[in-house]
């Protein structure tokens, strides 16, 4: 059975909501979330870090957090997934896409991404209102405009950025203030982490986003397009 589609919300509402929380801490945008959505909502976490499932877990515990296991995570970051899973007891479901592992990522790595990343995303927000990122404007210019809160046309549910306003000094204060784990990467040059063959560490001084697709134009893996 085909799940019915969220109404569309009225845009020019969220478009004030998303202008009210603009300078609202981190804490309150998933606040709002929550108290609009409830189990409708999902946190879609890369687990590059954990800040933004810190704050989830004092304003909504419970949440359900979403992992897209792309069959190509580094053997640190599905160690990290279950150390953040453990510490803070999450409510976790974890997305494998239906393909087998292949060279894909090779030859067409647009290709690659829409399968295992985008497809599983399509089925793991089946049902949702919203969903919830730790998508911030500083990563690339394509996020540059993003708002707290808009209306995802593609997905057709509510889309909610807590952390959009955040630079890497924000990120790296919280960790320190709140001693967050660390990703095992991070202290290896390794500044922005996704599947082991499309992420390398960086050189100082270096965009935190050079290490991904190097040497090609890609920016985006298409879930945020």
């Amino acid at each position: 059975m085909t799940a019915t589609a969220a109404p569309i919300p009225d845009l020019a509402e969220l478009a004030d909501v998303s202008a009210s929380l603009e300078s609202a801490p981190a804490s309150a945008v998933v606040g709002w979330a929550w108290d609009q959505y409830g189990d409708d909502l999902v946190l879609a976490a890369s687990f590059q870090d954990c800040v933004l499932i810190d704050v989830a877990a004092q304003v909504a515990p419970g949440i359900e957090i979403m992992f897209l296991d792309t069959q190509y995570h580094f053997a640190e970051t599905l160690w990290y997934v279950e150390e953040i899973r453990r510490r803070y007891d999450l409510n976790l479901r974890v997305m494998k896409p239906e393909v087998a592992p292949d060279n894909l990522w090779q030859q067409d790595p647009d290709g690659c991404c829409a399968l295992r990343k985008v497809e599983p995303l399509a089925r793991a927000l089946e049902g949702k209102a919203a969903w919830m990122t730790g998508l911030r404007r500083v990563e690339t210019p394509t996020r540059a405009n993003a708002p707290i809160v808009s209306y995802d046309i593609g997905r057709g549910l509510v889309k909610v950025n807590p952390l959009a306003t955040w630079g890497d000094d924000d990120v790296e204060g919280y960790v320190r203030d709140r001693d967050l784990p660390v990703h095992p990467l991070a202290d290896r040059g390794y500044r922005s982490i996704g599947c082991w063959p499309c992420s390398h560490p960086v050189g100082n001084g270096e965009d935190a986003r050079a290490g991904r697709w190097a040497g090609t134009d890609k920016i985006e893996c298409g879930l945020h397009t």
